[in-house]
């Protein structure tokens, strides 16, 4: 018989067991309120979590994409917007640690290994895609050598509440600047653009289903004048730079998972206090349920080593089998908790509403 839930093997606790409590509160009071949860901001600022993915030398932690994936699953099962949040901000941290200059990397990674500055990845647009082709957004050179940008993205994670933006725009193909991957476009440049700045204006009021408290929403760039030195890669060599964020390992499939395991055991919890674990039907249940989501741990796993000979496609795969475990997972949890689960309040809604948003979430 399935005696408990911590039977099922888990990641290490990247975070103490009362800031995961402060992130589970957070997390209820932003679904109900549709709020960005600047709460679960704050709890991980203070948390240490944002340092994961900066370089030791700048006073991260050096973490490998394993580890980066292990800590987005623990802080999921407690908060799914606060998970998507830090997701990004490792995103951006890691980029920058990849492609920025030795300037930028010594003015940038430190703030954001403190959790003095959240990052947030500035990509999305309407009618782009999810490979981020066609894009509005227009970087154009000035004749003082800045850039001035202009346009609008879309479904921007953390939008309001970060320090700074990592954003994606179209310039002119230039001589030497990537070609088309796939994924992206010729000509594509990246920005990283501080919040301060008075042409970056954020938008919350995109009223989501799911990851309610994670500030996704839109940011407008409106004559938006940015310095040259604070150009991420070369100009127009953006796709190589998306190119090798699937390679990184570095998985929204993470978050898919935490969210499965969260269900699970919330519905383990109740039928233990319900006493219906004596019975060995629902106990069979449960072992099913808790075999689906180790094996999308497995495969997030596998992404995170890198070593299957083709790291991008695994990563691919890991978000796409992950967020589809999530579903039927929470499908079947709220199947079992009957009535109980039909009530507005209750967690596995919250659970199933944030898995069909990372379902939606570019890979």
């Amino acid at each position: 018989m399935l005696a408990d839930p911590g039977l099922i093997a888990r990641p290490q606790p990247w975070a103490e067991e009362d800031l995961l409590a402060e992130l589970a509160a957070s997390a209820a009071a932003a679904d109900l309120s549709g709020e960005p949860d600047t709460d679960a901001v704050t709890a991980l600022r203070r948390g240490g979590l944002l340092g994961l993915a900066a370089p030791v030398e700048f006073g991260g932690a050096g973490a490998s994409a394993v580890d980066l994936n292990r800590a987005v699953e623990h802080v999921a099962r407690a908060n799914a917007s606060a998970s998507i949040m830090l997701f990004q901000h490792y995103a951006v941290t890691s980029r920058i640690a990849e492609s920025g200059t030795a300037e930028q990397r010594a003015r940038w990674l430190p703030p954001l290994a403190t959790g003095e500055w959240l990052a947030a990845s500035a990509w999305s647009e309407t009618g782009a895609g999810a490979n981020k082709k066609n894009l509005c957004t227009k970087a154009i050179r000035t004749d003082d050598g800045w850039w001035r940008l202009d346009g609008a993205k879309a479904f921007t994670t953390s939008a309001g509440v970060a320090d700074i933006y990592l954003v994606l725009a179209q310039g002119e193909a230039v001589l030497g600047s990537d070609l088309d991957t796939g994924y992206g476009a010729a000509g594509q440049t990246f920005f990283l653009i501080p919040s301060a700045n008075p042409g970056l204006i954020p938008d919350t009021s995109l009223n989501l289903a799911g990851m309610r408290g994670s500030a996704t929403g839109f940011v407008s760039l409106k004559q938006c004048v940015v310095p040259d030195a604070d150009r991420l890669g070369g100009i127009g060599a953006a796709t190589g730079i998306i190119s090798r964020v699937r390679d990184s390992g570095a998985t929204l499939g993470a978050v898919a998972v935490g969210i499965a395991h969260a269900a699970v055991e919330n519905a383990f919890s109740a039928a233990s206090a319900r006493g219906l674990l004596a019975s060995p039907a629902i106990v069979h249940r449960f072992v099913g349920l808790f075999t689906q989501v180790e094996a999308a741990r497995a495969i997030v796993e596998r992404a995170g080593r890198r070593d299957s000979g083709a790291a991008g496609m695994t990563t691919l795969h890991s978000k796409m089998f992950a967020s589809d475990t999530a579903e039927a997972v929470c499908a079947a949890v709220a199947q079992m908790l009957g009535p109980a689960g039909y009530v507005s309040g209750h967690p596995v809604n919250r659970y199933s509403r944030d898995a069909r948003a990372v379902a939606l979430m570019g890979p």
